[in-house]
């Protein structure tokens, strides 16, 4: 028995479920090199902090295109 495709809706669910996983690893500190990888700028002075986390942004970019790009074929 094959299995049915999904429909859109369900397409989205698990885009934003997977997205959801992966943004609630990251808060709760279990991808500990996410913010901390060559790249990212932190910036700290009195009173001050400016944190700009370029490269992260970058891998977590292209890891949301691989399975957005998997999940449409």
């Amino acid at each position: 028995m094959l299995m049915p495709e999904f429909s859109g809706f369900g397409k989205a669910l698990v885009i934003m479920g997977i997205v959801l996983v992966i943004l609630g690893l990251a808060l709760m500190g279990k991808l500990p090199f996410l913010g901390k990888l060559p790249g990212d700028i932190r910036i700290h002075r009195d009173g001050f902090v400016l944190y700009f986390p370029i490269t992260s942004m970058l891998i977590v970019s292209a890891i949301l295109s691989l399975i957005l790009t998997l999940l449409r074929r």
